[in-house]
């Protein structure tokens, strides 16, 4: 699970993207969240370990950037971050909760987002069964897909060549954005 700095892959792509809004849901010790702050982003870390948390607030003190390093359930994120952000990092949330509570971590990330933001994801891993359990708990790129398909459109997918060893194949960059509908000059989303 820690990778013991930031994530390759996200170091990458933060280079890429407009500076904005970013939660990193299931923060772990933060390396990802320092990164980005390290970057210009604006940065909330959610994990529901306290272990992590103090992790993560002492990582913020040695590298003396600002993050918000909050200490909750990923599940109760919503009314009070309802749509507050540009960008959600997923790597291991989604393969650590149950499967049962797939559809609800879709709408979670739905209610987190701006219209147009985005989830940024590692799906992982690819090569387990569902039926072994977890954590992690497999999944497919067509559970994925199945998962994120309403209201989202697929702006890149592919196999990094950045992933580190023991996750490449395993995990896929798939990037939803949330789509802005519009009826009769309302905006939804």
């Amino acid at each position: 699970w820690d990778l013991n700095g930031p994530t390759p892959v996200f170091e990458h792509l933060a280079e890429s993207f407009d500076r904005g809004q970013v939660c990193i849901i299931g923060c772990g010790r933060g390396y990802d969240a320092v990164m980005f702050a390290k970057k210009g982003f604006d940065v909330t870390a959610v994990d529901f370990a306290p272990s992590a948390i103090r992790a993560l607030k002492e990582l913020i003190k040695q590298q003396a950037v600002n993050v918000n390093a909050v200490q909750q359930d990923i599940f109760s994120l919503v009314p009070e971050f309802h749509g507050s952000f540009d960008y959600i990092i997923e790597q291991t949330c989604f393969c650590a909760i149950h499967p049962s509570r797939r559809v609800e971590y879709e709408a979670l990330v739905k209610g987190l987002l701006k219209p147009g933001g985005r989830i940024i994801g590692l799906w992982f891993p690819l090569d387990k069964d569902l039926n072994d359990g977890g954590p992690p708990y497999g999944t497919t790129i067509d559970e994925v897909k199945s998962v994120f398909n309403v209201g989202w459109e697929i702006e890149k997918e592919e196999f990094p060549d950045l992933s580190i060893k023991p996750r490449k194949n395993r995990e896929k960059l798939i990037i939803f954005k949330k789509i802005i509908k519009k009826l009769d000059n309302i905006e939804f989303g």
